[in-house]
């Protein structure tokens, strides 16, 4: 039972082994300097935050044409194993002279080193190829000396060298062939040593007599981490700088304004923050081991696909080599047609011009024709030879070969094709869409247009995805709806909801998959349903004056004759009409919202709302009024001067002219802007492209908004106890055109008290 136990003790204790060696090896990666692909040596912190060995960065830096930068980080003593003077003890006793703090006595400003010249006003700037990041970093004058010594990353390399028995015994560095191995460190002298090496160097009675031993190392490191600047113990971090300082260095300039806090709060908030990531990578094992999984299958599946791909492109371009296999062989057909054709032609006359030889063929013959002295039969032979000799004369006299002997009109102009030969390559996806800001816009429904850039590949359809943004955010990636397939370059997105905020985007999709999407755009929705109406000029509207567009959704207001009346009549008193448009549909119940754009031309125009009784009875007779030349209170015209009463005004609207929007100085008590920031009564805020008008029948209020930015201008009480209707008012010239819905047009319709019916 005894030996059981002791071996599944021992059974575990060899699986603990070998885990802890599988970790090791694993992390071996880790511990390999990107420059030589060795362990780290003396590794330097980079200011990207990568490690490289101090040896091989003086390498890389002599390579890159630096000379003079590469000095040592940490300014430690020199190893007496470097030198043989140092082999006596009688000699050890005698200072040294130390290069490195003539160095830093030189590069701190006495005299000149390499690469700074005396005086010079701006200082070499070092940079450093980073071989991990593939960037170039920059190190500052000082070049390496002024780098920070990785001494975690050291003691860690000897960590792992120890744990896989890296390297074997250390052997002492003064013995003399063959060495003993080393008992002691000293990390002064920088140098390993055997017991009676180390009583060697280290005599009674002097200074290195102080020097503490320590385990035999081949890595020897300071006790503390140094200032490179100053020499000194860091005592501070600065997080603006994102590096460690001394105590000099906090006081200096350099760190001025700046964060700084002591080591120890570093040390424990970045370890905290550690802790807490390793702590969640640990306890999410398996999320790690299923996206482990999920790239292998991803790899597994590119390399399937990269193959078919190359199947595919192999066999279109063999496919395009047969297209011009057969074609070559139909042209060189054809040539060979033509050519045999026209040597057939040539031959024939060749054979008909050797026939005019003398003595041979037609002209021998002719001869004989010619001895014949029969009349008659001289006659009958001779008229049939007399043509054929009369075709040949003439023949022989126009001379011209019977086919030509150029093949010029079988050239090809191959160019365009060479052309599309030369620019073949994969399809593209289409690039991000360009949204037309100018003609997307939301009302009763969100209309989005967009378009490609010049150069994209074409798309075959879009994806427009969008989402409200003023609801509260779920834990997650955002949610975005879609709307798939889109055809052409326009979408409309039906039934969005009142007072909101949507963010759209699109991107477009071809073969070659889907592309970038386009830069987000957010779109206010009108703060309440959209009413639809139609202008009704039954009441209050002069035919002469007012001109109703056909569609019934504009009107213009031309003055004619009396303005050019009263304008007569100035000097005495100037009274102009008033002609008023009012929508056909009244509203009982709920919020409501319209918009419309108007002239900025115009000489004086009012938009507003009000009792339908009220503006029948007031503008029935369409009586005159002074003109707002002279008028004190020309401003808004919402009952502000009965501001006593506390009965709410019948009218509430914003005056507009001259390209300006007038917040008369009553206008204050009644009036509540939506904005912080927004215009106070008693001036004149620039005209918007579009003016929006909620109305909210339950509570008595009107507002009126920029329709572009829903920034709200101005809000007034309104007296609700009967039907309400749009109106617009027009003093002199103007123009108003109603914001066209978005969807599909609907019948015209008056209501009334929620009932509906036909006009």
């Amino acid at each position: 039972m005894a030996e059981g136990e002791d071996m599944q003790t021992f059974t575990s204790i060899m699986d603990a082994l070998v885990r802890i060696s599988t970790s090791m090896k694993n992390m071996e990666k880790e511990l390999l300097c990107p420059v030589c692909q060795e362990m780290y040596k003396q590794p330097l912190v980079l200011p990207c935050t990568h490690n490289v060995c101090q040896s091989c960065a003086r390498e890389v830096l002599g390579q890159q044409g630096y000379i003079g930068h590469g000095g040592d980080p940490s300014s430690e003593p020199t190893s007496p194993a470097s030198t043989p003077s140092t082999r006596s003890p009688r000699l050890s006793r005698r200072t040294l002279p130390k290069p490195d703090r003539l160095d830093r006595l030189l590069k701190s400003g006495f005299g000149t080193y390499p690469g700074r010249k005396r005086g010079a006003l701006h200082p070499q700037v070092i940079m450093f190829p980073c071989p991990a990041c593939q960037g170039d970093v920059e190190l500052g004058e000082r070049g390496l000396a002024g780098l920070f010594r990785n001494l975690t990353l050291e003691r860690v390399v000897e960590r792992y060298r120890q744990s896989v028995s890296v390297g074997g015994a250390i052997l002492c560095q003064l013995c003399k062939p063959p060495p003993l191995e080393a008992t002691k460190g000293c990390t002064e002298c920088r140098a390993t040593f055997c017991n009676e090496c180390f009583k060697l160097f280290h005599p009674w009675g002097t200074q290195k007599a102080q020097h503490e031993p320590t385990l035999p190392t081949l890595s020897f490191r300071p006790k503390g981490l140094m200032c490179p600047d100053h020499k000194e113990e860091v005592t501070h971090y600065c997080k603006t700088c994102q590096r460690l300082v001394c105590q000099l260095c906090r006081v200096r300039r350099t760190h001025s304004g700046h964060k700084i806090t002591p080591v120890l709060s570093a040390y424990q908030a970045l370890k905290d923050k550690l802790t807490k990531s390793l702590t969640y990578i640990l306890g999410n094992q398996d999320t790690v081991q299923t996206q482990i999984c999920e790239l292998e299958e991803a790899v597994r599946h590119t390399e399937v696909s990269g193959q078919q791909a190359k199947e595919e492109v192999s066999q279109l371009v063999r496919g395009l080599g047969a297209v011009l296999e057969e074609k070559r062989a139909s042209l060189l057909q054809a040539i060979e047609e033509c050519q045999q054709e026209r040597l057939a032609r040539l031959s024939a006359q060749i054979r008909e011009h050797r026939s005019l030889l003398d003595g041979s063929g037609l002209v021998g013959y002719a001869q004989e024709v010619l001895k014949e002295t029969d009349q008659p039969c001289f006659v009958q032979a001779a008229k049939q030879l007399h043509n054929r000799i009369a075709r040949a004369t003439e023949a022989l006299q126009t001379f011209r070969p019977a086919a030509s002997s150029s093949f010029r009109h079988c050239q090809l102009d191959v160019g365009r094709e060479m052309k599309l030969l030369t620019e073949l390559n994969f399809l593209r996806a289409p690039e991000a869409p360009v949204i037309d800001t100018q003609r997307t816009f939301a009302y009763d429904q969100i209309f989005l247009c967009w378009r490609l850039p010049p150069h994209s590949p074409p798309a075959w359809h879009y994806t427009v995805e969008f989402r409200r943004t003023d609801v509260p955010a779920q834990p997650g990636p955002a949610r975005w709806q879609r709307r798939e397939e889109v055809r052409g370059t326009s979408a409309l997105l039906e039934n969005p909801d009142t007072g909101s905020v949507y963010v759209l985007r699109v991107r477009g999709c071809n073969k070659a998959g889907y592309g970038e999407y386009s830069e987000d755009v957010h779109l206010h929705t009108p703060p309440a349903p959209v009413l639809h109406f139609f202008l009704d000029g039954r009441w209050g509207a002069s035919r002469e004056r007012l001109a109703i567009s056909k569609d019934q959704r504009a009107v213009r207001s031309v003055p004619g004759l009396p303005l050019l009346l009263a304008a007569d009549r100035l000097l005495t008193g100037c009274h102009l009409s008033v002609d008023v448009v009012l929508g056909d549909v009244a509203v009982t119940q709920g919020r409501s919202y319209w918009a419309c754009a108007v002239d900025p031309a115009s000489y004086l125009v009012k938009v507003g709302v009000g009792l339908e009784s009220k503006l029948q009875e007031s503008f029935q007779g369409a009586p005159d009024v002074i003109s707002p030349r002279y008028d004190p209170d020309s401003g808004h015209d919402s009952g502000a001067e009965d501001a006593t009463v506390e009965a709410s005004p019948p009218f509430a609207f914003l005056t507009i002219g001259m390209g300006k929007i007038l917040l008369g100085s009553g206008a204050s008590s009644n009036t509540g802007l939506t904005g912080r920031d927004g215009p106070t009564a008693g001036c004149t805020v620039p005209l918007p492209p579009r003016l929006g008008i909620c109305l909210d029948y339950e509570r008595g209020r009107v507002s009126f908004l920029d329709a572009v930015s829903f920034r709200g201008l101005l809000e007034c009480p309104l007296d609700c106890s009967g039907p309400v209707c749009p109106a617009f008012c027009f003093i002199g010239g103007g123009a108003v055109q109603l914001q066209e819905p978005v969807g599909t047009k609907p019948e015209r319709k008056v209501t009334i008290g929620g009932f509906a019916k036909l006009d």
